[in-house]
């Protein structure tokens, strides 16, 4: 668990440091950091889903995805955490972008973010098949700066997402054992980081205030993708 904990520790610290240095920084500069970093998601979203391998998996993984995260209401139950969070500490500050900047909406975006990439689901697994922190070590890095990017611009509901890091992570640690067949089969890890690459373009669109897409309800698409997988590799 050594990775995780680094990397939960890193997005609290990230996240702390934007929102200190937040405070010298003026509001509009905040909704230009915000329409930025977006920016930058979109692009890293559209560069991983461009290594799928099989169109057709990832419709179907979506399709099914969306489902399932719909049926499960993922979307509205993270929204639903994010809201009691915010009654709790904060009621919010207005953005430039002519948004409210919520506790809610920091603690879902970055939730989603820090938890969808690829980096996510392999370093955890080989860090709790090997002890292998290599990958995880540095997206813990990559999650300090974003953290305190995000926090300078949607504020305290940043370091939240650190428990939602933890959690995640966490899980696919200790489920390191039956995840490992994803590792043994390159087809699989394309079509998985392919799958949230598309969740990473959903985020960077809502970020950009193009759209409002419940980008959570398609978060099973990420572990169905591997499975269809394996299903067509038997034909």
């Amino acid at each position: 668990m050594l990775g995780v904990i680094v990397n939960t520790v890193a997005v609290l610290i990230g996240g702390t440091v934007g929102l200190l240095v937040n405070k010298g920084i003026p509001k509009r500069f905040s909704g230009a950091i915000m329409t930025g970093i977006g920016l930058c998601i979109l692009f890293i979203g559209i560069s991983g889903a461009l290594k799928g391998e099989n169109p057709i998996i990832l419709v179907a993984s979506i399709v099914l995805g969306a489902m399932a995260g719909t049926a499960l209401k993922l979307q509205e139950r993270l929204n639903s955490i994010g809201e009691k969070l915010e009654k709790r500490f904060s009621s919010g500050s207005e953005s430039e972008i002519g948004e409210k900047s919520t506790v809610a909406q920091g603690f879902v975006t970055a939730s989603l973010l820090f938890c969808v990439g690829a980096m996510s689901i392999i370093g955890s697994i080989n860090s709790g098949l090997n002890g292998d922190h290599t990958i995880i070590f540095t997206k813990s890095a990559l999650d300090l700066v974003t953290a305190a990017m995000f926090a300078i611009s949607l504020g305290f509901g940043v370091l939240f997402s650190a428990a939602t890091v933890f959690v995640y992570q966490g899980l696919l640690v200790m489920l390191a054992q039956l995840l490992r067949p994803i590792l043994d089969n390159p087809s699989m890890l394309a079509e998985m980081n392919c799958a949230g690459s598309i969740i990473m373009i959903a985020l960077g669109l809502n970020l950009i205030g193009v759209t409002d897409i419940k980008a959570a309800n398609y978060l099973p698409a990420i572990f169905i993708a591997p499975v269809i997988c394996a299903i067509v590799g038997l034909f």
